[in-house]
């Protein structure tokens, strides 16, 4: 390993390249700033290698894979329809490739510096980057941490050969023939449901009393009646105890509410939730960086820490670990830097759950509206009634929009339906803007679109339905 003593300059040093980091080094070399960008694996980070895209690379699979056997009432059958789950993953590992290759040729057009390595502080403007080649000493203008997080491992469930975190989920090389997944969040459903589709026994254990507690109950409720169809087994209040693996298989007592009870499967899946990586050789102890007690680093609205100069977004700060939330504060980090009055505003950040049907919502619930004092108005309007959904036989769900009756304003919209994920957008960019109910009931929507239901529920909060009927 060679060893640099003299320090080289940079302007802003950028700690791990994810949707944040390398968006941040991107947008900071836009900004006219020399850049470092420093990642131990590969570009894009887990969301793109082990995360976001292989995820829903696997979901989109499953789906196919389910519509083929179920085309019946379409009029479309087809005979012995197989899946070769070795040829699904090559598939995936294609997509992988195709979108890191595609952050490293956008660094490397923008002029970034790329280290394939680890960070490690010397003090609050050096840092020495380091692999089994080599170990350059770097000093800094700024620096932009955007380390991610890692699957919670739990004492009583630690991972192995049967025992497995979503990283591993989306590597397995066969098709399970069963599997337990401990916590009914996003992530357990998410995959759960493909796996469950593909046909794998699924058993969910959730520790609240309903599947994807973030949600309200009338958007997860359908989603729980879907898990039902495809055979999947939920307990809720669930809390799972101790497990005993082998390797063909590993045994998990769990309590559902004060029974105790075991179940048997060839894996058992760990989704709940992630855990910041600020421990390990990064040293922020040595430059006393403020951490949360559950180490997090605490930052302000331009996304800087308790030292003024360091930066950090993405999963290691407050707030939902969310790719594009990491993006969203990698632009206002590196426009700070730069000198530009940027500041984060989380009002109008989308979350989306690729289950089936899909959730998708932005801004406020009627829940939290009415718990901040709004009078609120919502309209709410069902695929069923929506012609395309019928003409893509796909009739589960509802667009709902929430508004403040007094101004008319938008304050938020849940959605629960297929292509939910595409459909939040406008409504995001409407909650961003300021729009009012009649702003968006006003804006043509194409027929025969999915998108039309936005401008019905709208209609309907305003008390003019055209496509239902006042209740």
């Amino acid at each position: 390993m060679v060893v640099g003593d003299a320090s080289l300059d940079i302007d802003v040093l950028v700690i791990g390249a994810g949707p944040g980091g390398y968006v941040a080094a991107i947008r900071a070399a836009q900004l006219g700033k020399s850049v470092l960008i420093v990642d131990k694996s590969a570009w894009g980070g887990v969301c793109l290698n082990r995360g976001c895209i292989p995820s829903k690379a696997l979901i989109s699979a499953a789906h196919q894979y389910e519509h083929m056997q179920h085309a019946d009432s379409m009029g479309i059958s087809a005979e012995n329809v197989k899946i070769d789950f070795s040829k699904v993953q090559a598939w995936k590992s294609s997509i992988i490739s195709k979108q890191t290759g595609g952050v490293s040729g956008l660094l490397k057009g923008n002029n970034v510096q790329m280290f394939q390595g680890e960070v490690m502080f010397i003090n609050e403007h050096e840092a020495r980057v380091f692999n089994d080649q080599e170990a350059p000493r770097y000093r800094f203008e700024h620096c932009i941490i955007a380390t991610g997080s890692r699957p919670i491992e739990l004492k009583t469930f630690p991972f192995g050969k049967r025992i497995i975190s979503s990283t591993e989920a989306l590597d397995l090389p066969e098709i399970p023939k069963s599997m337990i997944v401990i916590g009914g969040g996003y992530i357990g459903i998410e995959l759960g449901q493909a796996y469950a589709k593909l046909g794998t026994k699924v058993t969910v254990l959730e520790g609240t009393d309903s599947v994807l507690p973030g949600f309200e109950k009338e958007m997860s409720q359908l989603v729980a009646r879907n898990l039902k169809k495809s055979g999947v087994e939920v307990f809720t209040e669930a809390m799972a105890k101790s497990s005993k693996q082998s390797d063909d298989d590993v045994s998990v007592t769990f309590t559902v509410k004060g029974e105790e009870k075991e179940l048997t499967a060839e894996y058992v899946l760990v989704t709940v939730g992630r855990r910041p990586n600020t421990d390990g050789e990064l040293g922020l102890d040595l430059i006393n960086l403020k951490l949360s007690d559950r180490g997090l680093v605490e930052v302000d609205k331009q996304c800087r820490t308790s030292i003024p100069h360091i930066f950090a977004i993405g999963d290691i700060v407050p707030g939902l670990a969310l790719a594009h939330k990491a993006t969203y504060e990698a632009k206002v980090a590196a426009e700070v830097i730069a000198g530009l009055p940027s500041e984060i505003d989380y009002k109008a950040i989308p979350a989306v759950v690729f289950s089936d049907p899909e959730i998708a919502s932005v801004g406020l619930s009627e829940t939290e509206a009415k718990e901040q004092g709004f009078t609120v108005a919502t309209g709410k309007f069902p695929y069923a009634a929506n012609g395309r959904a019928n003409s893509l036989n796909a009739t589960q769900g509802f667009v709902k929009l929430v508004g403040d009756k007094d101004s008319g304003l938008l304050l938020g919209a849940q959605i629960v339906g297929p292509e939910a994920s595409n459909l939040i957008g406008e409504l995001g960019l409407a909650v961003e803007m300021g729009a009012t109910l009649e702003d968006i009931a006003l804006t043509i929507h194409a027929h025969p679109t999915l998108t039309e239901m936005v401008m019905d529920a709208a209609e309907g909060a305003l008390g003019h339905p055209i496509h239902q009927l006042l209740k």
